[in-house]
């Protein structure tokens, strides 16, 4: 069976070089291109590629986090992560990469990569899931595409139900992660106001003190309750009272 498969590297004798290589694997279609992680993922979204041959260094979006977001697809690709800095090796087999090239690649070496991806069932290919570095984005799969929405403009994230609620100026998002997860991971970018709700500080204007059918316990009150005041919207987030610490620190 024909595997299809997308270069991404940001530089072209790169590109060139994985395209001759390739020209002498058996059974393999370069079905895209790619100069940055951003369009890789665009592309493999479009493609649905078997096998992504992924630089681990590209600006805006590297490699590393590009294979996370991947992980957001029906039925991601085997990625396959090329770079000419071994000092990656070990981050790359921590998100569980088929294989890991360092440039010039041989031709050999790629060859075993391939078959090795080749090798593995779609359900293993599935079962392939990142150990997250930090990330710049958060993905969300919407509609069979990958929306990617910077941290830099997310308001607030709240639990609700199974999902988390990304909310951002222009719209709200639904998310399928722990709300648990997202704070040890950007814990210094958001704070936590309430037990199902993390606020990012640099939105927060302030605080005082409203009258709301609910408390932030989700208890019916009559009592004023301290909530926490955001730029851009309307929205104001509770704040509990274990976090009400939070208010005299500010």
């Amino acid at each position: 069976m024909t595997i299809k498969l997308i270069i991404a590297d940001d530089e072209t004798p790169a590109r060139n070089r994985l395209r001759e290589l390739l020209s002498e694997v058996h059974e393999v279609q370069i079905i895209a291109e790619a100069k940055n992680g951003r369009e890789a993922l665009s592309l493999a979204t479009e493609h649905q590629p078997d096998i992504l041959l992924l630089d681990i260094r590209m600006p805006g979006m590297d490699g590393i986090e590009t294979a996370q977001h991947l992980q957001k697809m029906a039925t991601p690709p085997a990625v396959i992560f090329t770079t000419a800095y071994d000092n990656y090796a070990l981050q790359a087999f921590d998100l569980n990469a088929i294989d890991y090239l360092l440039k010039p690649i041989r031709l050999e070496r790629l060859q075993t990569a391939i078959n090795k991806a080749r090798a593995l069932k779609p359900k293993q290919l599935q079962a392939i899931a990142p150990l997250s570095p930090k990330r710049s984005h958060i993905s969300i799969s919407e509609r069979g595409r990958i929306m990617l929405i910077p941290i830099a403009d997310i308001i607030f994230l709240r639990a609700e139900l199974k999902y988390i609620t990304v909310r951002t100026i222009e719209k709200e998002y639904l998310l399928e992660e722990s709300l648990n997860h997202l704070e040890q991971e950007f814990g210094n970018i958001f704070i936590r106001l309430h037990r199902n709700c993390l606020v990012a500080q640099t939105y927060i204007t302030g605080y005082e003190k409203r009258h709301l059918s609910y408390d932030a316990e989700g208890n019916i009150s009559t009592e004023k309750q301290w909530v926490a005041l955001l730029k851009h919207i309307p929205d104001v987030v509770a704040v509990s009272r274990r976090q009400q610490h939070l208010i005299k620190q500010n």
